[in-house]
């Protein structure tokens, strides 16, 4: 079925040529290659010292811009710049530099470039989208398959939902997207007052933007402009189109996937993965969130304002039981009756508190559930493996001390008694836990991030085994184009955790994330599609819970530490939403896991 709105594409005006910014040196005007006030009035004028990346400094005029620095530095970098780091913040090319600090470029090969392109990208679809089909709108969904999902509606979404798209809808998107990106058109930011700002986007008909930003509040608020269009976004965007090549659509009915390339390789698209499961899980999730009405920020921050936010968290946390509820039938009702269930998923997705819940719906289908986590069979500190950075590597499958671990599980399934052992994760050494046995009715129950890798049992035949995967994979959109990452969900979480539970500030956590992606990107993500079933641990309402617990312990990264840009960016993303109170979240609920006060024991 072909989309119902196919309009003609309209004559666009022509972009208007942008200028080059001019190189400025100490011996230069401002940052515009004027004489300076100070200079027209016979005073010296003010200069601010630059470190470069090189470990080089420089002297420059106050209002030199970003770009003009890297002009005249004739900084290289493998890859095109779109941003720049100015004190430890990510900031635009145009900036005025009135301050001395460290400025380095930010290219697409870096992780805060492939933000801002697949942002900027994003930009460019809703662009193209509007300019092919007037009066249809784009509403960016989901991640996968190294890309975005995403559906076009028109004003009766809720009721019909979305448009459905041939492949020649698909291929004439791509092909404006890719006349814009030929184009290199300008993206131009404006800052404005709320008051002008809710115009801007009420004149535009985004009247999400309108009620989140009535609620944010904020006493300025950045504007987008692209070819006569406007938007929001929470983060920088590229200075201009041309620095987006790498991408592609995918069809995928009802609507599409938006692939944009990784930061360790920004200039190639990585392979496709199976999405089937995955898909079905993200289908689901849409359906119920059409049905209840919740797809935003600024809906649930309706919600909150209403005062009827504990049923909102009810209603959630009773979708997640009958999720739980269904594998239990599932893995109960077997045709091969599995022995062994294998539950994995990336860090913070709450998989010790989804293996309790589902024990108890195994134990109300007569089945005796004996739970081990992976953890606990980690190898002493002093033989834990380091990543290519020299860096303790817990995500590595070698952290696990494998070969005791397939001992235990012989055992076990030969009826005979083992004993497990326990890591105490302050000593860094395992020691001797407590003895287990199986009965009849028992079924072994392993947690880790490893438990879908086929090395991890390679004797057990896979009809014995059955195969969990648990992620938060799907939130709440902040508005139609700004999509909550599934893993900053994860980071704040952990960034939660790791305060309460295990002595590590924001700082610690924030450092230490990006060597747990590799290892999720090596050890986890390229077998979630060997799941027998995949659990999306995903609250709509969480991040309202967490908020309160994230941003006073985020607010203590210092503005020297090159983690203050991530910092920073977290915290902006966090004032989105209103706060709900931690006594509303049930103490049954994995939520309990990050922020204390659980019916559960860890």
């Amino acid at each position: 079925m072909t989309a119902r709105r196919t309009g003609k594409s309209r004559e666009m005006k022509k972009s208007r040529k942008r200028q080059n910014p001019t190189a400025t040196g100490p011996s230069r005007g401002n940052g515009n290659g004027h004489a300076g006030a100070a200079e027209e009035a016979g005073k010296a004028p003010k200069m601010v010292t630059i470190s470069l990346p090189d470990g080089t400094k420089r002297k420059f005029r106050a209002g030199t811009t970003a770009q003009q620095v890297l002009t005249a530095t004739q900084t290289v970098t493998p890859h095109p710049v779109v941003a720049v780091r100015f004190r430890n913040k990510v900031t635009s090319l145009s900036r005025s530099l009135d301050r001395s600090g460290p400025v380095a470029p930010v290219h697409l090969g870096t992780r805060d470039g492939a933000l801002i392109a697949r942002r900027s990208l994003t930009f460019v679809l809703v662009a193209a989208v509007q300019e092919l089909f007037p009066g249809v709108e784009v509403y960016i969904n989901h991640s996968m398959d190294h890309g975005y999902y995403a559906e076009l509606y028109c004003d009766d979404y809720r009721k019909d939902g979305p448009l459905g798209l041939s492949q020649a809808d698909v291929n004439n998107i791509e092909g404006r997207m890719r006349e814009i990106i030929a184009a290199d058109d300008p993206i131009e930011r404006s800052s404005h007052p709320l008051k002008d700002a809710l115009k801007i986007f009420g004149d535009a008909g985004m009247n999400e933007k309108v009620r989140l930003l009535e609620y944010m509040a904020p006493k300025a608020v950045s504007v987008y402009r692209l070819r006569g269009h406007v938007n929001h976004f929470y983060g920088q965007l590229a200075p201009s189109t041309g620095a987006l090549k790498t991408f592609e659509l995918e069809r995928l009915e009802p609507g599409f996937i938006l692939r944009f390339p990784r930061s360790n390789n920004p200039e190639e698209l990585p392979p496709r993965q199976n999405i089937e499961k995955m898909a079905g899980v993200m289908h689901e999730y849409e359906r119920w969130m059409r049905i209840l009405q919740w797809r935003t920020v600024a809906q649930l921050n309706d919600i909150i304002a209403s005062g009827q936010v504990r049923e909102y968290v009810l209603i959630a946390e009773a979708l997640h039981e009958k999720r739980l509820a269904q594998i239990a039938d599932m893995i109960t009702n077997h045709e091969q009756q599995p022995k062994i269930v294998l539950l994995a998923g990336p860090s913070s997705s709450g998989k010790t508190t989804t293996i309790k819940r589902l024990a108890i719906q195994l134990r109300v289908n007569g089945r005796k559930p004996v739970v081990i986590g992976l953890d606990d069979f980690f190898v002493d500190r002093d033989r834990t493996p380091r990543d290519e950075h020299g860096e303790l590597d817990f995500e590595s499958f070698h952290a696990i001390d494998v070969a005791r671990l397939q001992k235990c599980v012989r055992e076990l399934m030969s009826g005979r008694k083992t004993r497990i052992p326990k890591f105490d994760f302050k000593a860094g050494r395992s020691v001797d836990g407590e003895e287990l046995q199986l009965e009849d009715n028992s079924l072994l129950i392993l947690e880790g991030i490893h438990g879908l890798n086929d090395q991890l049992l390679p004797t057990i035949p896979d009809g014995m085994k059955f195969k969990i995967y648990a992620s938060p994979l799907t939130h709440l959109n902040v508005d139609d184009h700004n999509r909550i990452s599934s893993a900053d969900a994860r980071l704040i979480r952990r960034i939660v955790r790791d305060n309460n539970y295990r002595g590590h500030d924001a700082l610690a956590t924030i450092m230490r994330w990006p060597s747990v992606r590799r290892g999720e990107e090596r050890n986890i993500f390229p077998y979630q599609h060997c799941a027998d079933v995949i659990f999306n641990s995903a609250l709509p309402y969480e991040l309202s819970a967490l908020k309160q617990f994230a941003i006073p312990v985020l607010k203590k990264v210092k503005a020297s530490h090159p983690e203050y840009a991530e910092a920073a960016r977290l915290i902006k993303f966090l004032s989105y939403f209103r706060d709900i109170r931690s006594d509303y979240v049930p103490r049954h609920s994995l939520l309990r896991e990050f922020i204390g006060g659980s019916c559960f024991t860890y």
